[in-house]
This record gives C-alpha cells, sequence and structure tokens, in this order.
C-alpha cells in the first residue's frame, strides 16, 4: 500500500490520533471516513474521523 493512502483516525471527543488506517481515495475522495471506534483515554467507544499526515 502506498503512503499517500494513509490517513489518522482522531477521536471527536478527546482529539487523540488513536488508529492509522488506508482509505481507497478514488472512491471516497469527497467524504472523511468516520468510523465507530474504542478510545483508550476515553475508555469508550467514540466516533473517530480521518485527519491528514503531516510529511
Amino acid at each position: 500500500m502506498a503512503q499517500d493512502n494513509l490517513i489518522y483516525l482522531k477521536c471527536e471527543e478527546c482529539g487523540n490520533r488513536n488508529y492509522y488506517t488506508y482509505k481507497n481515495r478514488k472512491k471516497l475522495q469527497e467524504h472523511k471516513l468516520e468510523l465507530k471506534k474504542h478510545c483508550p483515554k476515553c475508555k469508550k467507544h467514540t466516533i473517530h474521523k480521518e485527519g491528514k499526515l503531516k510529511k
């Protein structure tokens, strides 16, 4: 997988970057990825939104 497809998922409540994943940019160009994942800092399941990696 290419590095340009790599994104991080940021917790909406506390702002921590908890997960890194890949995204198909051809299929999901306009939409930000949004998943419900477990946040270790909040200690509960919260919405995690896509953020950009700084290179």
